[in-house]
């Protein structure tokens, strides 16, 4: 049986892993951009051992962290960071609007790492959606 600091460390891992899958999302998408819908062949194969990282990394994190919320948060990441990065990397477009929104997705990103805490987990007296089903079942 795991201890509560095992499964915080554990946890707090798990979501280094994550941010780390996020950054990798980010460099796939700007090689992507960069590959000119794969034409040019050093970006191509950035792209993809980009690709590949992210990928790793996500599932690794997803071990501990929920699926939704970890989805969820490494999508948002990269969302954000590619559309920065991409402003000044490519030339593109970033309106106050774009701003904007793109401070709605880190500000859901941040709820979404705070709803994953384990002190907010344990004050939660909610049965879970499954074990209601299960024990009516």
């Amino acid at each position: 049986m795991t201890s509560a600091t095992e499964k915080n460390t554990r946890r707090g891992f798990a979501w280094l892993i994550l941010l780390l899958a996020a950054v990798f999302e980010i460099g796939y998408a700007l090689s992507v951009g960069g590959s000119k819908a794969f034409t040019v062949y050093s970006w191509s194969l950035v792209a993809v051992v980009f690709f590949l990282l992210t990928l790793f990394f996500l599932s690794v994190s997803l071990r501990t962290i929920d699926v939704g919320i970890g989805y969820a948060v490494w999508a948002g990441i990269g969302s954000v960071g590619s559309a920065i990065f991409g402003a000044y990397l490519f030339d593109q477009p970033l309106t106050p609007t774009n701003a904007f929104f793109l401070a709605v997705i880190i500000a859901g990103v941040v709820w979404l790492k705070l709803a994953d805490s384990p002190k907010l987990e344990a004050k939660s007296t909610d049965v879970p959606l499954a074990e209601a089903v299960h024990a009516k079942g």
